[in-house]
This record gives structure tokens, C-alpha cells and sequence, in this order.
């Protein structure tokens, strides 16, 4: 394998595991904020119960989200200088707004939310979180603006003297239509793993304590089963908005990206009407598209990319020509190329990762909609589902929007090879700007020196999950502890000692002995 190869895994490995932790804080910071929402309008204890515990998870997630995150910029100097170099200008001003204003803003008032229980008034403090969460989804933004930026180049002109784009419109960059499209699709996915995630740690609760003869009036139970119902709602329409905006991206990116789209088809010939494929068979390992067979639906491929059943799809081969004659059959013979210079250009993605992660990102969407359906059903007037298949299926079933994450990406990532910066159809041949991944590795570094990284992260990485998985198997076994009630001011908190016996200690409003059991469950949440 040579630097290229080595450089491309390292980066893949680390994005993945990264974005495994990406949608559930995006997600689920949406739905703690809701939480704690309802909790300041009922005063409900239920709702308060959910936001403590489901706000841990949260910040457990977090918190190994910001640690992975953090390689992924450092990435972009070490293996990527060349790529640096190229989208600087542009990617400089977006990098700085997700640090600068969105992660601080979203890591300042997350401070104040976990250490601000008991000591600022409840709806600042609920502004609070509110804020946290903004500020998440206007870092998610910006990210997205600029990987929408690779996919779509816009707002730039070319410098004659260097050959790299040059920000001329940051207002276009930041409207392109490819950000508002996976951005949207992005947040809708995100809240489908947060659904999943209250439907099956919510069930397996509500069997447990059923099993255990736990009566429907006790306080848990309350909190298992809003956190199922709430769960099962945000699944089911998240993935019909997911269906929704994956439907507008994938119009879009017919568009911009003909070739990446015909890929996930496997349609290797122009045809009118198009098909859908709904199983492909034959070598598509190879790359050889005309070695490859479908079971097909007729003319809905042509409804999914124009909106019509009537309309030319075109297929990989005659893609792979128009792209050869546009940009080259051949790599430049250049030592920028490494390995690559001189040789043949394959504009095709590889068929058996778009195919397949197109189908694993759909499969996975429609079983986690299936689950929250199946949760909405089995909890309808109070019913508790015991079936350890459905339930102990459920908890399974939490990986599965993870999953279709994780192949969207991968998708969307794999399907634009070879170019790491595609050329934007929309402006005529000679303004477009365009880089190859063969000659975006920095070239200074040695195939050891990537190994030596690559093997070191994803050591590294690997702990950390075995952390994080600990961490949340252990607070999430361990359910709703009596002493989630959060402190309010003026009030003992629910389940400290004072609450139940105050043994002579002075437990008025605003007493020492108040404020020591506040900082106490401050403390105890915040660790």
C-alpha cells in the first residue's frame, strides 16, 4: 500500500468513529433540551427524571465526541497538506467560525447547564442548554458547508498565478444548496438515533420493572415509558423527513454528481426510462459494470432522479468517457501525483461500496422506523411489552440508525473518487475548480510514518470506545437513581438524607445545609 492508500484509511477509520458520536449528541441534545422544556412548563417530576438521566448519556457522549474530534483537523496538516493548501482559502473561514463562535458557544453553555442545577434561575438555566444545543447544530452547519464545499465548489474563482481557488463570495459558500440539503438530512438523521436510543434502553427498562412486579404508579415507570413513547414519535417522523430530504439530495446530486448516482444503480448504460435496482448481482467487486445484473423496478429510477418516469438516466460507461475527455484519461505526469502520475484515470467509484452502503443506509433507516412503530404499538393505553425477542430486538435495534449513518457517509464520501474536491457542473468547463485526491497527501511523509499513525489512532480509538461503551452500559443499567432530582432554589433536593429526615439540621431555604446538599448533586451530575 502506498501513502495514498495508508493516508485515505486513516482518515476514513478516524471520520467514522468520530461520526459514530456526532448524531447522538446532535440528536440527543435536541431531545434533553425538549425534556427540560416540558419540565419548566409542568413542573412535572417525570420530565425532571428524564432530563437528569438522559442529559448524562448526553454528556457521556460528549465528551468522547470532542476527543475524536479533535485528530480530525490535525489530519488535514499532517497527511493532507496538499489538500490544505487547495481549500485554505476557503475552508479557513469556516474552521475558525465552528471553533471560535459554535464550539464555544456550545461547550460555554453546556458548562453552565451541568454545573448552574440549583444555582441560576430555572429558565436561564433551561437557556441554557437551549444554547448548548444551538450551538451544536451551528458547528454541525459549518462542518457540512465545507465538506458540501467538496462536493459542490462555489463562491470561489481560480488564482492564475497559483492555480488554487480564492474565496470570492462567502455568502454563496454558506448557501450552497448541497449544505442545505445534507445539512437537513444530517440533523432529521440525527434524531433518528437519539429515537432509537430511547425506544430500546426505555423498553428494556419497562420489562425489567415489569418482571420485577414494579407497579405502573411508580416513578420509573413513568420515566421508561415517555422516554419510549417520545422515542417511537421522533423515529417514525424522523425517518419520513429523512425520506424527504434524501430524496431531495439525491435529485441534487444527480445534478452535480451524475457518475456517483448511476454507481449506486449500478446502471452501467443510459437508459429512458431508468429502473431501480433493487438487487445487484455479478462481479461488482471488479468495478466492471457491465459484469453486473439487477432485479429491477421500471421506471422509478427515473422518478427518484427527475421527478418524472420518462426522463434518460445516464449509466457509468458513458460517464466514464465524458469524464476522460473532460478532465483526462490519465493522471498529469507530475511528481504532485506520487504513484498515480501518469496512469489511467477510473472516474467510477467503486460499484460494491456506493451500491451497497446506499442500500445499508436505506435498510438500516426503515428498521429503525419499524421499531419505533413497533413501540408506539406495544405501549398504546398503558401496556407494558415483555417479549424478550421484541425488547432484547429493540436494544439491538439502537445500532441500526448508527449504522445508516455511518453508509450515508461513506456514500457520500467513496462516491466522489477520485477527485477529493469535484468540479462543479454549473459553471463552464475552464472556471471550474477541481482537486484529485492522488496529489491532495502531503508529500513529505513516508508510507511507516502513516502506518505508525494509523495503527496508533485506531488503538487509541479502540480504548476509548471500550470507555465509552463502559460508561454508558453502566449508567444505563443502573437506570434513574433516586437522587436525579435536580436542586431548585430554596428546596431540599429530592432523595438527599435532608429529604427524608433532617436529623436536626437546618434545612431552611437558603441554610448551609441546603446549599451543601445543592452542590452535592451539582457534583454528582457533572461526574
Amino acid at each position: 500500500m502506498d501513502v495514498l492508500d495508508i493516508a485515505r484509511w486513516q482518515f476514513g477509520i478516524t471520520t467514522v468513529y468520530h461520526f459514530l458520536m456526532v448524531p447522538l449528541t446532535i440528536g440527543l441534545g435536541i431531545l434533553v433540551a425538549v425534556m427540560h422544556t416540558m419540565w419548566v412548563r409542568t413542573d412535572k417530576p417525570e420530565w425532571l427524571r428524564m432530563t437528569r438521566f438522559w442529559g448524562r448519556v448526553y454528556l457521556i457522549n460528549f465528551v468522547l465526541g470532542v476527543a475524536t474530534g479533535l485528530v480530525q483537523e490535525f489530519q488535514f496538516g499532517l497527511a493532507w497538506s496538499e489538500y490544505s493548501r487547495f481549500v485554505g482559502d476557503v475552508f479557513g473561514s469556516l474552521l475558525a467560525l465552528e471553533a471560535l463562535l459554535a464550539f464555544f458557544l456550545e461547550s460555554t453553555f453546556l458548562g453552565l447547564w451541568i454545573f448552574g442545577w440549583g444555582r441560576i434561575p430555572k429558565k436561564v438555566h433551561l437557556a441554557t442548554l437551549w444554547a448548548a444545543v444551538i450551538g451544536s447544530i451551528v458547528s454541525a452547519y459549518f462542518i457540512i458547508a465545507a465538506n458540501s464545499w467538496m462536493q459542490h465548489p462555489v463562491g470561489v474563482v481560480t488564482d492564475d498565478a497559483t492555480g488554487r481557488p480564492v474565496q470570492v463570495d462567502f455568502f454563496a459558500v454558506l448557501t450552497n444548496n448541497t449544505a442545505l440539503a445534507a445539512f437537513s438530512h444530517t440533523i432529521v438523521a440525527a434524531l433518528m438515533v437519539a429515537g432509537a436510543a430511547l425506544v430500546g434502553i426505555g423498553l428494556w427498562h419497562l420489562r425489567k420493572g415489569a418482571l420485577a412486579g414494579a407497579p405502573t404508579t411508580d416513578p420509573d415507570h413513568h420515566v421508561w415509558r415517555r422516554s419510549v413513547r417520545l422515542g417511537g414519535w421522533v423515529s417514525v417522523a424522523a425517518f419520513l423527513l429523512t425520506a424527504v430530504t434524501g430524496d431531495y439530495q439525491a435529485k441534487l446530486m444527480y445534478e452535480q454528481q451524475p457518475l456517483k448516482m448511476s454507481s449506486a444503480e449500478a446502471l452501467c448504460t443510459t437508459e429512458a426510462p431508468a429502473p431501480f435496482s433493487v438487487f445487484a448481482f455479478g462481479k461488482l467487486g471488479s468495478n466492471e459494470c457491465d459484469d453486473v445484473h439487477s432485479w429491477t423496478v421500471p421506471y422509478l429510477l427515473s422518478y427518484l432522479a427527475h421527478g418524472d418516469f420518462s426522463t434518460a438516466v445516464p449509466g457509468v460507461n458513458e460517464l466514464q468517457e465524458e469524464y476522460s475527455a473532460a478532465y483526462g484519461a490519465t493522471y498529469p505526469d507530475d511528481p504532485s501525483f506520487g504513484d498515480k502520475a501518469g496512469e489511467p484515470i477510473d472516474y467510477t467509484p467503486l460499484l460494491a461500496v456506493t451500491y451497497w452502503n446506499f442500500r445499508l443506509m436505506i435498510g438500516m433507516g426503515m428498521l429503525s422506523a419499524a421499531v419505533g412503530g413497533y413501540a408506539l404499538w406495544s405501549t398504546r393505553r398503558g401496556r407494558v411489552p415483555t417479549n424478550p425477542i421484541a425488547v432484547y430486538g429493540s436494544v439491538l435495534a439502537i445500532g441500526a440508525p448508527f449504522v445508516a449513518n455511518a453508509a450515508g457517509w461513506i456514500f457520500t464520501e467513496m462516491g466522489r473518487q477520485p477527485f477529493v474536491v469535484y468540479p462543479n457542473p454549473d459553471v463552464p468547463r475552464e472556471d471550474q475548480v477541481y482537486f484529485f485526491t492522488a496529489q491532495a497527501v502531503s508529500p513529505g511523509v513516508t508510507a511507516t510514518e502513516v502506518w505508525t499513525s494509523l495503527i496508533g489512532l485506531t488503538l487509541v480509538y479502540g480504548a476509548l470506545a471500550v470507555v465509552e461503551l463502559w460508561l454508558l452500559t453502566r449508567f444505563v443499567r443502573r437506570g434513574v437513581t433516586t437522587s436525579d432530582g435536580a436542586p431548585t432554589p430554596g428546596h431540599t433536593p429530592e432523595g438527599s438524607p435532608d429529604d427524608d429526615v433532617s436529623g436536626g439540621a437546618d434545612v431552611t431555604p437558603g441554610s448551609a445545609s441546603t446549599r451543601r446538599e445543592s452542590d452535592d448533586d451539582v457534583l454528582s451530575f457533572a461526574y
